[in-house]
């Protein structure tokens, strides 16, 4: 898996689901209106700032919360690489992965605007000041990560 790299947009704790795409969004399927509403409930202008590979960068209890898939999707499709938090709410943690959005449990210090590279194979975070040691994700974590998510990997491992 290539090395993820991209500049950090910072947020503290306990962002919840309602704030990663709010409620009234959700009553369609298309993800270009999760894409250009993502994060509105606490950053109204969060995708207008970003670029495609940013990454976010957050305190405990990312993604607490309701249990919706969309939250994760959001991200995503509004080109965010990566969200590393100290923690993340276990829901939206396995709905991230199974979609295809990295998320790493690491606490980090960095300023937002950093460039920020992660290595999800070894579990390394390089910021402008430090190298940090994360939890790594087990392999089958990878594994659904590099094949696009959880629907691609099944898929792929039907065909086999």
């Amino acid at each position: 898996m290539d090395i993820i790299r991209g500049r950090a947009w910072k947020y503290g704790n306990n962002i919840d689901t309602d704030v990663i795409i709010p409620g009234k969004y959700l009553r369609t399927t298309d993800m270009q209106v999760f894409a250009d509403h993502a994060m509105e409930g606490i950053d109204p202008q969060f995708t207008e700032k970003i670029s495609r590979g940013d990454l976010i960068v957050a305190g405990h209890n990312f993604g607490c919360g309701s249990s919706r898939e969309q939250a994760p999707l959001a991200l995503k499709y509004a080109g965010i690489s990566c969200v590393i938090a100290k923690s993340f709410g276990r829901i939206f943690f396995r709905n991230a992965i199974n979609v295809g959005l990295p998320v790493v449990e690491a606490d980090i210090e960095c300023n937002e605007g950093d460039i920020i590279e992660v290595d999800l194979e070894k579990g390394l975070i390089k910021t402008p000041e430090k190298t940090y040691q994360s939890n790594r994700l087990p392999d089958f974590l990878l594994e659904i990560l590099k094949d696009g998510g959880l629907v691609a990997h099944r898929k792929k491992k039907a065909k086999k």
